[in-house]
């Protein structure tokens, strides 16, 4: 075994998102807002969300069952498996601990990893520990695993557009198609009260959104500046936003995208103004003296600086905007469902190309990487994990659910939360074969799930062994 990794990255990738949403512009008209403050304020379409049988465990179960069937992984080559998310389901018990319940079936009970938590920002966390493993001297040559699941949901208040529901599966190994470039990723985190779950009976957060997006922005600064930093000192030239093909960001909502990506162009600009086009120079240079905190304030330059970047949003950003727009906020699962999205786009031509990530969680963790995309082996291309996400299909084929009866769900899940003692519907009629649902929560707290097949049902018991059932 060759202790020293080459090529650690992502080497597959399977998502799930719940087969029921409600669209944007009906939920305007629902609220009595103006038309437009959801698809154009927030720049969102559609929102998915999950019904009373389905959770991020749910979710979690369905979307490691695929990617393993789909690639032909043996659950025995899984050493490590990595979960990030912050819905809390248990205080103490991680999610990884459910997904074993896959695992244990075959006899693998070898994994080490649990949940990694900080709002948004626990996906990357736990992809970063698993790509660790892999390159350190502690790899047994098996797999790594993430996975990235959240259901966001808000109170009734301006923030509740902004859910979405989703988990996200990646296979981590050497010689992926999709590698990370660790040489260069850049860290920030700090002690702030941006958004925030200190009421452990609700489900809802606490939400600065004014201080949210300055902090979010000030994150992907301090970030972006450690990351052309590193980029100087190993490649012996400056980076701007033209070395790299693809951005990719966290998308709380897709207007906060376009105001980041600007805001990358703003920072280029402020670095070396002397290589932008005069038009570009005339347009920014009367906010070249604004002090940092002023620039994060300034509506006049995030209209400017969106103007003049946006040609090269078009190229670089719109590709990964797709799923981040259809499905909402997916916290831990957005930066990669919109990089799924890339891979969706663009999987034919990606080949020696670098997609830049920047991962945000409030309170506050972030980070700025980059992948290089490069040639893989049957199972593990770029065609085929586009095939595998198969987004085009699940897109089309979801149910659009009435405002109504978006809320009255919601409610449903208020009352339930942290609860015991019910069981729920078991109505399974929108889900598609292969999906994991949940059946009961019973009066210790256990929760019980099954599986919907061609024929019949899979069943979880509460010692977690699976059976057939009708």
């Amino acid at each position: 075994m060759d202790s020293q990794a080459k090529g650690v990255g992502i080497l597959a990738m399977d998502i799930y998102f719940p087969p029921t949403c409600v669209q944007q512009d009906a939920l305007e008209d629902h609220d009595g807002v103006s038309k437009g403050k959801y698809t154009i304020g927030l720049g969102q379409d559609c929102m998915a969300f999950c019904l009373e049988v389905e959770d991020v465990i749910s979710m979690s179960l369905t979307v490691v069952t695929s990617l393993l069937e789909k690639y032909g992984i043996d659950p025995k080559q899984i050493g490590r498996l990595e979960v990030g998310s912050e819905t809390v389901i248990d205080k103490s018990k991680s999610i990884k601990t459910w997904l074993m319940e896959i695992f244990e079936e075959c006899g693998n009970t070898d994994i080490e990893g649990v949940d990694s938590t900080n709002a948004c920002y626990g996906g990357t966390a736990a992809l970063f520990n698993c790509i660790n493993w892999v390159e350190s001297s502690s790899w047994d040559g098996r797999y790594g695993l993430v996975v990235c699941t959240d259901s966001a949901v808000y109170a009734e208040g301006p923030a509740r557009p902004t859910g979405g529901a989703a988990a996200i599966a990646m296979l981590v190994g050497p010689n992926a198609p999709i590698a990370l470039e660790g040489k260069f990723r850049a860290t920030h985190m700090s002690h702030v009260y941006d958004f925030y779950k200190p009421n452990l009976a609700s489900e809802y957060p606490i939400v600065d959104g004014k201080l949210s997006q300055t902090c979010y922005l000030m994150a992907l600064d301090t970030c972006y500046n450690r990351f052309c930093s590193k980029f100087d000192k190993t490649e012996g030239k400056p980076f701007t936003i033209t070395d790299a093909d693809y951005f990719v960001f966290h998308s709380p909502y897709n207007k906060l995208v376009q105001k980041s990506f600007a805001r990358l162009y703003y920072n280029d600009f402020l670095r070396n103004s002397s290589t932008f086009e005069n038009d570009v120079r005339e347009k920014l240079e009367p906010f070249s003296t604004l002090t940092v905190d002023e620039s994060y304030q300034s509506r006049d330059l995030e209209k400017a600086s969106q103007q003049v970047a946006k040609r090269l949003y078009d190229a670089k950003v719109q590709p990964s905007i797709l799923l981040p727009k259809q499905v909402g906020n997916m916290y831990t699962a957005s930066i990669y469902a919109a990089f799924a999205s890339v891979i969706h786009n663009k999987h034919s031509t990606l080949g020696g190309q670098r997609a830049v990530m920047f991962s945000y969680g409030s309170g506050l963790a972030s980070s700025i990487f980059s992948f290089k995309f490069q040639d893989g082996q049957h199972p593990f291309t770029l065609s085929n994990i586009a095939s595998v996400l198969n987004i085009s299909t699940k897109l089309e084929s979801r149910h659009v659910i009435s405002p109504e009866k978006f809320i009255e769900t919601l409610k449903l899940m208020e009352h339930r939360y942290g609860a015991k003692g019910f069981v729920t519907s078991k109505d399974t009629s929108l889900l598609t074969p292969g999906t994991f649902y949940l059946t009961e929560v019973d009066n210790m707290y256990r929760r019980f799930y099954a599986k919907k097949a061609m024929r019949g049902t899979v069943l979880v018991s509460s010692n977690g062994s699976l059976s057939n059932g009708h």
